[in-house]
Parts: structure tokens; C-alpha cells; sequence
């Protein structure tokens, strides 16, 4: 075998006119008469829909996005009770939670939910707490500390 006899894998390669080079395909080389494109360089926006209106703008708009919402990262009691780690009487903190993995993000505010039993004594500090989160962390024997 030599560089001379290879060849592209049948139907790898297309074969495909080179329009507008001259000799074939007519005047307009397959692109119409006059327009934005029939020109060299043409190019569109991804939504444009050829003058017809947009569907973003034929959809009707619903709802409301508030620009103060607060996203907080949950927290079930729970949660507090299957994390190994934590011994009685530990100060539990958004520090503590993201070292131990049950937060992702330092940034984001936490809240505590009551989902779950809590059967240690644990001091909590976060940014919101629901109410049964504090009646149960307080009927444990807990504290509850709002940052």
C-alpha cells in the first residue's frame, strides 16, 4: 500500500458542489435572486423567523419573578440527627454543615426545617428556622440561634 492509493471510508465524505466558482449551477450559484441571502457574509439571529413574529413574542407571558427572593439552603432536623460527627451539646453552624457536606454552597443562607426526629442536644445557628424545626430542637434540649 502506498500514501498514493488511500482513499476516504465509502460515505465518509460528501460530495457536494462548490457553488458560485464558476461554469455551474446557473447565475445565482443556488441562492435565489436579490436578499440578505443571496449575499456573502449573511448571517441571522438564532430565534429570527424570516419576518413572521417571533415565538417568544406570539407566547403569552405568565407570572411573576420577585427580584428580593431569598434562596435559602435546607436543612432538616433530620439531617442534624444522621450527621455522625456532631456529639451532644456541639454549636452546629453553616461552617460546620458545609465541612460535614450537608450544605453545597458557603454563600447561600441556611434554614432549618422540621422534617425528621432529633434525639441529640445540638445548639444551632442559622438564618431562618421553620417552627416545628424549633419546637423540635428545643424539645430535645437545644438552642436555637437566629444569625
Amino acid at each position: 500500500m502506498n500514501l498514493s492509493e488511500l482513499t476516504y471510508a465509502q460515505g465518509s465524505r460528501k460530495d457536494r458542489k462548490r457553488v458560485g466558482r464558476g461554469g455551474s449551477r446557473g447565475k445565482q450559484s443556488g441562492r435565489g435572486h436579490n436578499g440578505a441571502r443571496s449575499r456573502s457574509g449573511f448571517n441571522y439571529r438564532p430565534w429570527f423567523e424570516g419576518g413572521q413574529m417571533p415565538i417568544q413574542r406570539r407566547l403569552p407571558k405568565r407570572g411573576f419573578t420577585n427580584i428580593n427572593r431569598v434562596e435559602y439552603q435546607i436543612v432538616n432536623v433530620g439531617d442534624l440527627d444522621k450527621l455522625g460527627k456532631l456529639k451532644e451539646e456541639t454549636e452546629v453552624t453553616a461552617a460546620l454543615l458545609y465541612e460535614l457536606g450537608a450544605i453545597s454552597k458557603k454563600s447561600l443562607p441556611v434554614k432549618v426545617l422540621g422534617d425528621g426526629e432529633l434525639k441529640k442536644k445540638l445548639s444551632v445557628s442559622a438564618n431562618a428556622f421553620s417552627k416545628r424545626a424549633q419546637e423540635k430542637i428545643e424539645a430535645a434540649g437545644g438552642r436555637v440561634t437566629k444569625i
